[in-house]
């Protein structure tokens, strides 16, 4: 069939087009890769939060208590009663007790309304008792018996005046023999002996410190006492010392103290005492002075105290962020300002022309001195810096070291000098308020020797 034509079909490859979400898909899963294997290789810089804190320093002891103490005896036999309540002030008038030749009766003549605290004995007991709930803690368990001290006293102070009325009553009656003695001296008084009223720090050994063969023998009321026998301590002026035994290396951490603060396990109080070391034999003794707070102590021969050797606040930080860097002391006549900025720089001078004004960061700055802390990285130390306004040139050929963290609130790493108030074995407490220190609540690196000025932080 020569009418029908043949055609010729020819077969065209497809041209490839490029896909362009699987590039993007591809380049970004490339970066991923990197920034994940950068991420698991390199150095990461953990973050401290600065937070405002304090550390304590102190030391616990139990001190034996040395005083001007005077035993009084009786001048006659009989039964004692007591008309000073313990503890208070006597002069050498006043009436402290009386002897008997039988044992006197108290009755409770008291009324109800008697036995009542007033509306100020009740306000400071419950002062007294808020105060203890809200400092109370397990560890010093002790304060609930300082606590149990303060009620008693407030309640046998009403049971006191009471029998002292009655006893005054007796002793006036005629025909009663009630004879009445009065205070040998000034003083305080305590009815209570323990033996060591005449002890000096001579007299104190190792065995001193040890209560487990320690007595006191009370003087009550009703008690028949012959001549000779005590009826009363008084304790004649209020200077008074605690003896506090000393280990050998604690000898020599406190042998440059004068005054130290104390507080007594008691009551929780505080006092300043002047501090000496005194050696007998081969004791090491610390010797407390002070001439206050005696009376609320002056039925105890032993006290349980620490000794504040360090206490301060401030903006607490971790030993590890803390690093030594090399600094330029530089005179601050040297400093000036950008023409078109207020960037702190210096001049430096160049080989041709002009000088050529480079900012620069101030790292710290002395007042008194009037000197400038520059960053070592800044320039050169053969770099010669000209004085504004002058001829005068110099070089930064001092240098000094200072104590600082990297701060790194902004994502990168800046240099912060501290200056450190006091420290424990992991923490530094250092000084807030500089212009050129920390500030609560800021970051820094928490392992400062891992990171330089300006580095990048994640």
């Amino acid at each position: 069939m020569a009418g029908n034509k043949l055609a010729h079909i020819q077969a065209y490859r497809n041209k490839k087009h490029m896909n362009i979400g699987l590039a993007i898909f591809g380049i970004i899963f490339i970066y991923l890769v990197i920034t994940i294997l950068l991420y698991l290789t390199g150095t990461h810089v953990s973050a401290y939060e600065v937070r405002e804190g304090s550390i304590l320093r102190d030391n616990a002891y139990t001190g034996f208590v040395l005083r001007n103490e005077t035993v009084v005896q009786a001048e006659a036999a009989g039964y004692v009663n007591y008309f000073a309540p313990e503890g208070s002030k006597v002069g050498v008038k006043t009436r402290v007790y009386t002897l008997s030749e039988h044992e006197l009766d108290f009755a409770d003549t008291s009324s109800e309304e008697s036995k009542k605290l007033s509306s100020e004995e009740q306000a400071a007991m419950l002062v007294r008792i808020q105060a203890f709930s809200e400092g109370f803690q397990d560890e010093r368990f002790s304060d609930v018996y300082g606590l149990k001290d303060t009620v008693t006293t407030v309640l046998e102070s009403r049971s006191n005046q009471n029998r002292q009325s009655q006893l005054d009553m007796m002793a006036g009656q005629e025909g009663s023999n009630i004879r009445i003695y009065q205070a040998a001296a000034d003083g305080i008084i305590v009815y209570s002996i323990d033996g060591y009223e005449t002890s000096s720090l001579n007299d104190i050994s190792e065995s001193t410190f040890s209560k487990e063969n320690y007595e006191k023998a009370d003087l009550k009321n009703n008690t028949e006492v012959k001549v000779g026998d005590p009826v009363y301590k008084l304790i004649r002026d209020d200077n008074w010392s605690v003896v506090i035994p000393l280990q050998e290396e604690t000898v020599e951490e406190m042998e440059k103290i004068e005054l130290v603060r104390v507080r007594f396990s008691k009551d929780n109080e505080t006092a300043v005492a002047e501090f000496s070391i005194h050696k007998t034999g081969n004791m090491h003794l610390g010797v407390l002075t002070m001439d206050s707070s005696m009376i609320r102590y002056a039925k105890e021969r032993y006290l349980d105290l620490e000794l504040i050797l360090e206490d301060e606040s401030g903006l607490k930080i971790p030993k590890s962020a803390v690093i030594d860097k090399k600094f330029y002391l530089i005179s601050e006549e040297y400093l000036t300002q950008g023409k078109n900025s207020k960037e702190t720089g210096v001049l430096v001078k160049q080989k041709e022309g002009a000088p050529k004004f480079q900012s620069v960061n101030v790292y710290d700055y002395d007042e008194e001195t009037g000197t400038a802390y520059l960053g070592t990285d800044a320039f050169d130390a053969d770099t010669i810096l000209v004085k504004p306004d002058s001829e005068d040139t110099c070089t930064p050929d001092r240098t000094e070291s200072i104590k600082g963290v990297y701060n790194i609130n902004k994502g990168y790493a800046v240099f912060k000098q501290v200056h450190i108030l006091c420290e424990s074995d992991d923490y530094y407490i250092v000084e807030s308020g500089s212009d050129y220190g920390l500030s609560n609540y800021d970051h820094i690196a928490l392992n400062g020797a891992d990171v330089n000025e300006n580095d990048v932080v994640f």
